[in-house]
């Protein structure tokens, strides 16, 4: 929490950090069972959720609640996200093609 909430420490406690370390872990899990399972659409998009969801947390934080500067420590996660999202959305014109010939294989 100290490399990324810089413009404002003293906002930040042990609860949040510890939280934030849940949520890094949780979502970790899901991307590790998303590149498992990567056909599986349903977990695919919660993958891509995730993504979201921490690009719009770190934009917020930065430009909204003014808790975090553009340093290293926010600009890392920025850019994984943002190039995650792109590669994602990139692979699911594959899996939507995939899954189309996969149907016409059945019928």
């Amino acid at each position: 929490s100290e490399k990324l909430y810089t413009s404002s420490p003293g906002l930040v406690n042990g609860l949040q950090a510890r939280t934030f370390g849940v949520w890094t872990l949780l979502s970790s899990v899901i991307r590790c069972l998303c590149a498992i399972d990567i056909r599986n659409r349903t977990l695919y998009y919660i993958t891509l959720f995730t993504f979201f969801l921490a690009l719009v947390h770190f934009l917020s934080e930065v430009f909204i609640y003014h808790t975090a500067a553009l340093t290293i420590g926010i600009m890392a996660p920025l850019m994984v996200a943002s190039f995650s999202i792109l590669g994602m959305l990139i692979g699911l014109q594959y899996l939507e093609v995939e899954a189309l010939s996969q149907n016409k294989k059945k019928n």
